[in-house]
C-alpha cells in the first residue's frame, strides 16, 4: 500500500468528534505502515467543480460511448483532477458527521463529481462493473443520537446506506464503518464514553486495513 486519501467533510477542524476518531486511526495507521503517504482532502477548503451544463452533457456523451470534445473537455478539467486523484489511492478513510440523517452536502458533491462512467464504472451485458476494486475504506463519523443496530432510530440512518451504496458503485465493497454516537442526546459523560469506545474500534480497524 502507498497511498491513503482521507476524504475529509467534517467542518469543524480542532473542535470535530469525528475528526477525533480519525485521529486515533491516522495515529495507528502511520504508526503500522511508515511508508504509506497519507493525502489529506479537506472538501470543505478543496474547490470543487460545479456540475455545469457543460459537465452533465459530458456524462452523458461518456455514456452514449463520445468522446469529450469542446465546452465539455474543458469543463471536466476539474472533474477529471479529482478522478485521477481518487483512483491514484490504494486505500481510503471518510470523515464525515452525519447531518439531517446522512451526509453533509460537500460529501455528497464529492461523490456527484467523482462518480462518472468509463472512470469509476462501467456498464456491461451482466450490469454495472465498478472500476475501483480492491481498495478498503473505513469511514468514521459521529451522530448526535444512537443510530446502532437495534436502537429505535436505526431506520433514520441514511449515511451508512447511503455511503455503502454509493462507494459500492465504484466496486469497493466491505466497507468498515466507525460510529461514535450519541453525542449529543445522553449527555456528556455518555458522550465521552461513545468517543473512546469510537476511538478504540478507529485504531482496529487501522491495525487491519
Amino acid at each position: 500500500m502507498r497511498k491513503l486519501l482521507h476524504i475529509n467533510a467534517a467542518p469543524r477542524g480542532d473542535e470535530s468528534r469525528t475528526l477525533r476518531v480519525s485521529a486515533a486511526f491516522l495515529e495507528t495507521f502511520r504508526s503500522a505502515r511508515p511508508g504509506c503517504a497519507v493525502d489529506e482532502l479537506n472538501l470543505w477548503e478543496e474547490k470543487l467543480p460545479p456540475l455545469t451544463v457543460p459537465v452533465v452533457r459530458g456524462k452523458y456523451a461518456l455514456l452514449g460511448g463520445k468522446e469529450l470534445e469542446g465546452p465539455m473537455r474543458d469543463a471536466w478539467a476539474g472533474v477529471l483532477r479529482h478522478i485521477e486523484r481518487f483512483l491514484s489511492a490504494d486505500a481510503f478513510l471518510v470523515s464525515t458527521p452525519m447531518w439531517n440523517f446522512c451526509v453533509p452536502y460537500v460529501l455528497k458533491h464529492y461523490l456527484d463529481v467523482i462518480l462518472q462512467p468509463r472512470y469509476l464504472f462501467r456498464y456491461t451485458a451482466t450490469g454495472v462493473e465498478g472500476l475501483a476494486k480492491g481498495r478498503p475504506m473505513v469511514v468514521v463519523s459521529s451522530r448526535g443520537g444512537d443510530y446502532a443496530p437495534g436502537s429505535p432510530m436505526r431506520s433514520y440512518d441514511f449515511l451508512e446506506p447511503y455511503l455503502r451504496t454509493a462507494f459500492g458503485f465504484a466496486g469497493i465493497e466491505g466497507i468498515v464503518f466507525v460510529a461514535a454516537q450519541p453525542m449529543d442526546a445522553a449527555g456528556p459523560e455518555a458522550a465521552e464514553t461513545a468517543l473512546e469506545k469510537a476511538k478504540t474500534l478507529a485504531r482496529e480497524a487501522a491495525r487491519k486495513l
